[in-house]
């Protein structure tokens, strides 16, 4: 095998037992050296960030710099142009907004292209899987549907939903799911957004060398387009997603590598969107393509996930899962995987090099990601078959001429996936009454303190899966029902706490609710693409009533503890509008006590959104979340223990009266 690592007097040991606390990652990460193959964890350990620019002080919009501001005096200078510190960090700061909504709008707009292509009969081997969700959304924006044809309410439902990202003046269709009191806040500061499409190209255009210069107007920008983000390009992608594909009910599921089947050809998905894994599981499914695997020595084809499709189709098939983004480069040191099939989005391209190591057949798919020394095979969803039956066909291959040894770490975790927002509103209400008053009821008898949110990435900066894990078994232990996304959801999987059994872990009052309920303390909603799930969740609330008026009322927060990705910053913003304390980890990019500083992390929440929060230590991080749900029920007046007494129907109809 080719070394990949060349021992150096000054190659800095990457310590493994604080690089990660996934055992799988972990063994794969000592076969790594022994075999001298480099992963993410290693450059990571011997690349130091840039301070200047992990603390936003730096400008490169234009060819009279870069220009470089000191942090430790940061109204000491200006740039060349005159810049402040506060334009430049807002500018990097929108930029990244920008960019993060810009994945997440692109992402939708090709769900609904294929949505389109579906109704109007032109791609066959997709089909609406959830009509009632269907009707039930073109209702919610206002559409007709009683009497009519699936199809001609999909088609309507179709030409409402691109206004989302192509319409210029107006508000996005999703603004009727909006609480009315947090939508009123918006029309008063202008932040509204009109179309996903506008509001990114007005932003890149703001942060141009000598436009918008005043960060608060800047950031007012940001807020729109963040909010055409969250509101709409992935509220669409992830609507859409559930009727083509079926929206998600719970299903028991394997995570970690132990899922990976040595006498299987072992074919991953890795990336975002579902088109792909749909397809890819018709594939493995085919009786020819089964044959072909028996013929060449394999028990059959194990089909995997990992990153956000693996997040999505576990909650919705029950695909087993091989884990999260940091986690990509060392499944392939198992020697196990004979393909892996990757679209967009958290694709390192050091996956290329590993692969070649091992032999494992890599092949691209998307014509907006290629990777250079990767394999292309364009997946086109009118015939996707032709894409994923070849990346099957060739594992097979890989599988039959296997030289390398394999070694799989004895490592999976059982667990509950798939907890939707229409699953949560049944779970709790019933099938002839869903609703989340159950929730609501729970919060005001002080039996759950709170929701929060923790979502994002991983990053080799901080350990792998630790704070996710350590901030979530703290919150759980304080009475939070926690709810999870992404690479956060496969992390706490991998810990166990997606087994209803870890109630125990949950406080008195919390553990009373799952045990009642039969679920666990952590319920895993899908993919980063949706954290709009979460959002309706929260609007639900406040339209149940009794937790106030708008969604910056409620005790709720929210949390990225490894983030890396500028989506991750897309989607903090659009929870802060949205009236959400949002903290995040590992770094932030900004100069503490500047103007900036304080308007994104004290003076937001003074005009009616939530706030952004920082901090690296999980119990701190813990301890800023609870604090605000308790601010949160203290002005609510729920804050007072309330005796718990068995009611017969005289006390409810007293309290009715009352």
């Amino acid at each position: 095998m080719e070394k990949e690592i060349k021992k150096k007097k000054d190659t800095k040991v990457l310590d493994i037992k604080e690089a990660t606390i996934c055992e799988a990652t972990a063994q794969m990460l000592k076969k790594a050296e022994k075999d001298g193959v480099e992963t993410a964890f290693h450059r990571a350990n011997t690349m130091k960030a840039c301070p200047i620019g992990a603390d936003s002080a730096c400008c490169k919009h234009c060819s009279m710099g870069p220009c470089r501001l000191n942090a430790k005096d940061p109204y000491g200078k200006v740039g060349v142009c005159g810049a402040t510190i506060d334009t430049i960090q807002a500018r990097n700061f929108a930029r990244m907004v920008a960019t993060g909504a810009a994945a997440h709008t692109d992402h939708g707009m090709s769900m609904l292209d294929v949505f389109r292509e579906v109704v109007n009969g032109n791609v066959k081997d997709y089909t609406i899987k959830d009509p009632i969700k269907l009707e039930a959304l073109a209702k919610e924006i206002g559409i007709e549907v009683e009497g009519r044809e699936t199809e001609d309410i999909a088609k309507d439902l179709y030409k409402e939903l691109e206004r989302t990202y192509t319409q210029v003046e107006g508000e996005i269709p999703f603004m009727k799911r909006v609480p009315e009191k947090t939508l009123e806040t918006w029309r008063k500061h202008g932040v509204v957004p009109r179309g996903a499409m506008r509001e990114i190209m007005e932003m890149m255009h703001r942060t141009h060398m000598g436009v918008d210069q005043h960060y608060e107007n800047i950031t007012k920008q940001s807020t729109r387009t963040a909010l055409s983000d969250g509101w709409g390009g992935s509220m669409v992608a992830t609507e859409i997603s559930d009727i083509l594909f079926g929206t998600p009910t719970p299903v028991r599921a394997d995570v970690d590598m132990g899922c990976l089947k040595e006498d299987q050809v072992n074919v991953i998905i890795h990336g975002h969107e579902p088109n792909l894994f749909e397809s890819m599981l018709d594939s493995v499914s085919d009786p020819t393509l089964i044959k072909a695997a028996t013929d060449a020595g394999a028990e059959g084809i194990n089909l995997v996930g990992m990153c956000c499709s693996g997040a999505e189709m576990i909650s919705r098939h029950g695909i087993p899962h091989a884990g999260n983004f940091m986690s990509t480069e060392t499944v392939l040191i198992t020697g196990a995987v004979d393909a892996m099939g990757v679209d967009v989005q958290c694709i390192k391209q050091g996956l290329v090099k590993v692969a070649e190591c091992y032999g494992t057949k890599l092949f691209t798919t998307n014509p907006r990601a290629h990777i250079e020394g990767a394999e292309h095979i364009e997946f086109e969803e009118h015939e996707p078959r032709k894409c994923t039956d070849a990346i099957v066909e060739m594992a097979i291959v890989r599988f039959k001429n296997r030289t390398l040894p394999v070694e799989i770490p004895n490592i999976k975790t059982t667990g509950i996936h798939g907890f939707s927002h229409e699953y949560i509103n049944y779970m709790l209400g019933g099938t002839f009454r869903g609703s989340y008053t159950p929730l609501n009821d729970n919060i005001i008898n002080g039996r759950i303190r709170g929701v929060a949110g923790v979502v994002g990435c991983t990053n080799p900066r901080v350990k792998q899966d630790y704070v996710h894990v350590e901030l979530v078994k703290e919150l759980i232990k304080k009475d939070v029902l926690v709810l999870q996304t992404g690479c956060s959801q496969i992390s706490l999987a991998k810990a166990g706490l997606y087994k209803p059994e870890a109630a125990h872990l949950a406080g008195s009052g919390l553990r009373e609710v799952c045990e009642t309920v039969g679920m666990p303390p952590v319920l895993g909603v899908g993919s980063c693409v949706d954290n709009s799930r979460i959002l309706i969740a929260a609007a639900e609330m406040v339209k149940v009533g009794g937790l106030g008026d708008c969604m910056a009322d409620l005790p709720a927060a929210g949390a990225a503890p490894e983030w890396m990705s500028e989506k991750a910053i897309s989607i903090g913003h659009y929870f802060v509008a949205s009236g959400v304390y949002t903290v995040f980890g590992v770094t932030f990019p900004i100069v503490e006590e500047t103007k900036f500083h304080k308007h994104l992390f004290e003076g937001l929440e003074e005009v009616g959104y939530g706030k952004w929060g920082f901090a690296k230590d999980p119990r701190e991080m813990a301890r800023l979340m609870i604090a605000h749900i308790d601010k949160k029920r203290k002005a609510l007046g729920i804050d007072k223990a309330r005796e718990r007494v068995l009611m017969d129907m005289s006390d409810r109809r007293d309290l009715k009266a009352a």
